[in-house]
């Protein structure tokens, strides 16, 4: 059974920066591609980044040049890096695992943008 873990999250103020981790627990994780999303109040969650079991990654438009995925398959571990953080980007964001139809989640960790 596959089992994820966020840290990372707090209070930051407008273009600080922040790195998430997640940790992933269980067989063969390392080849199954891994995503990061976050929803904001209020809205509904939307996909922010998303890495193969490969390196090979994908970021959304939004977010693309500010936030970096990445992983480390010798710890299990995929990191979103994020810089020049704004109010807007206030969610909780989730780490989530891709495997066969299935997409597994996180608890979610929190991060806010405020002076």
């Amino acid at each position: 059974q596959v089992h994820l873990v966020e840290s990372g999250g707090g209070l930051v103020q407008p273009g600080g920066s922040l790195r998430l981790s997640c940790v992933a627990s269980g067989n063969n994780v390392n080849q199954n591609d891994m995503a990061w999303y976050r929803q904001g109040p209020g809205k509904r969650r939307e996909f922010i980044a998303r890495v193969s079991g490969s390196g090979y990654t994908v970021h959304d438009a939004s977010v693309k040049g500010r936030f970096t995925i990445s992983r480390d398959n010798a710890q299990n571990t995929v990191y979103l890096q994020m810089n020049n953080l704004k109010p807007e980007d206030t969610a909780v964001y989730y780490c989530s695992i891709f495997i066969g139809a299935q997409n597994l989640w996180g608890q979610g960790t929190q991060v806010t943008v405020s002076s």
